[in-house]
C-alpha cells in the first residue's frame, strides 16, 4: 500500500443515513471526501435505506459512493444482523478492494462483527473507536476484542487523545492513532466578517445537542441561568439550545420555573439551519462531559464560534483554551460565559482568530491522516 497513490476501501459501520447521528454523518463524509480524492469507496451497513432497502441491497450515491444495505427487517431499523458476515466476505473478496475501515461505537455488533470479517477476506483492516468507554470500559475489556484486534494486526485508532487512551489501556498497550473527525471548513465557514453588533443586540449564545440525559440539558441550562445572574444586567443575553429529545419537556418546565424566557428550543435544525444559528450568534455553549470528540462544536468552531466546553472531553482536541474559546470544570463555565459576554474586546479577539485560522480537523487534512491509517493498516497486516 506504501506506493498506492488511490485506494478502493470499504467502509463497515453498522449505521448510516438515514439514521441521524455523529458516526453516520462522519462515515457518510468521509465516504464522499474520499472519493472526491479519487479513491474507491464502498459502504456496508446494517441501517436500512430511505425506501427500506434491505437484504444486501446496492445503491449508488453522489460522488460513485457504492452502499451496501445489509439490513435485516427488525422493528425501528435496528442496525443488527449476525447473517451478514458470510455474504459480506463474498462481497469483500470479489470486489478488489485494498483496505477495510470499520467503524465502532460502544455497542456495535455489526462492525465488531466486521473487523473478523474483512480478515478473513485478506484485507488490511483499521478499526477507528468513536466512543468513550466510560462505565462500559470493564465490559469491552472482559469481551476481549480490542485486545485480539491489536494481536491480530489490525489497525486500531480512536477520534481524541481521550479515547485513544482509554482504547489503550483496554486493548493492553500497543498503537493506537488519533484520527481527528473532519469537517467542511470552507462550508461552515461565515461569508464575511458581520462587523461589530450594536450593544443593544447583546450577546448571542448557541448550543446544539440531542435533547437526552447524557447531554446534559439541564446542566446547560443551569450555567446560563447562573451566567446571567452573574453578567451586568445592562448587557442583554440570548441564548438557542436547537436540537430534540425526551429532556425537552423538563427543559420547558425548567425555564418557566426560572423565567427564562430569553432561552429558545427550536427543535432540531439541519445543517443550513445551524450554519445560520452559528453565523447569527457570538458564542457556543457545551455542557457534555461524555464526548469522545464534539463533533458540534467543531462545527460550531468552523463556523467563527469561540467556544466554552467543559475539560477533559474529546472537544480537548478541537478548541485551544483561551484562544479559541474556554475550557473548564463545571464550576468555572457558569464565570466564563459571563465573562466573556461582558468583555468584547476578549470575545472579538477569539473570534477573529477562529475566522481567520481553518481548524485542525479540515477534511483535507483528516483525509491524509486517514490514509496513512491504511498505510499503517497494511504494514500491520
Amino acid at each position: 500500500m506504501a506506493g498506492w497513490s488511490l485506494v478502493k476501501v470499504a467502509l463497515l459501520s453498522d449505521c448510516y443515513p438515514p439514521r441521524l447521528g455523529g458516526i453516520e454523518r462522519q462515515v457518510h463524509d468521509l465516504a464522499h471526501e474520499l472519493a472526491r480524492a479519487g479513491h474507491g469507496v464502498e459502504v456496508f451497513t446494517a441501517t436500512p435505506g430511505a425506501e427500506g432497502e434491505r437484504h444486501g441491497r446496492r445503491s449508488v450515491e453522489e460522488d460513485g459512493v457504492v452502499v451496501h444495505r445489509m439490513a435485516l427487517p427488525l422493528p425501528y431499523g435496528v442496525p443488527v444482523n449476525p447473517f451478514a458476515p458470510r455474504e459480506v466476505r463474498r462481497r469483500l473478496r470479489a470486489g478488489g478492494f485494498d483496505v477495510a475501515h470499520v467503524h465502532v461505537g460502544v455497542v456495535s455488533p455489526f462492525a465488531t462483527d466486521m473487523v473478523r470479517t474483512a480478515r478473513s477476506a485478506g484485507l488490511p483492516v483499521a478499526a477507528t473507536v468513536h466512543c468513550l468507554l466510560g462505565r462500559w470500559q470493564p465490559v469491552v475489556q472482559a469481551a476481549g476484542h480490542l485486545r485480539r484486534w491489536s494481536r491480530d494486526g489490525v489497525a486500531l485508532s480512536a477520534v481524541s487523545r481521550m479515547a485513544a487512551e482509554q482504547v489503550r489501556s483496554v486493548a493492553g498497550g500497543g498503537e493506537v492513532a488519533v484520527l481527528n473527525n473532519g469537517v467542511d471548513a470552507a462550508w461552515w465557514a461565515p461569508a464575511a466578517d458581520r462587523g461589530e453588533r450594536p450593544p443593544s443586540e447583546g450577546v448571542r449564545v448557541a448550543t446544539a445537542i440531542r435533547l437526552v440525559s447524557r447531554k446534559r440539558p439541564l446542566v446547560l441550562l443551569g450555567i446560563l441561568h447562573d451566567a446571567r445572574e452573574r453578567l451586568d444586567p445592562a448587557i442583554p443575553l440570548r441564548a438557542t439550545v436547537a436540537g430534540a429529545g425526551p429532556q425537552r419537556r423538563a427543559m420547558e418546565a425548567y425555564l418557566r420555573a426560572r423565567g427564562m424566557d430569553w432561552v429558545e428550543l427550536p427543535g432540531r435544525l439541519d445543517r443550513e439551519g445551524l450554519r445560520r444559528l452559528h453565523h447569527a450568534s457570538d458564542l457556543y455553549l457545551s455542557a457534555a462531559r461524555l464526548e469522545a470528540f464534539g463533533i458540534a462544536a467543531l462545527e460550531a468552531r468552523a463556523a467563527g464560534l469561540p467556544v466554552l466546553a467543559p475539560r477533559r472531553t474529546g472537544v480537548d482536541d478541537v478548541i485551544e483554551d483561551g484562544v479559541e474559546g474556554v475550557l473548564a470544570d463545571d464550576a468555572g463555565l457558569a464565570p466564563a460565559l459571563a465573562r466573556l459576554a461582558g468583555d468584547a474586546a476578549t470575545r472579538e479577539r477569539m473570534r477573529a482568530h477562529v475566522r481567520s485560522t481553518p481548524p485542525r480537523q479540515a477534511w483535507p487534512r483528516t483525509v491524509a491522516a486517514t490514509l496513512t491509517e491504511y498505510r499503517r493498516a497494511g504494514a500491520r497486516a
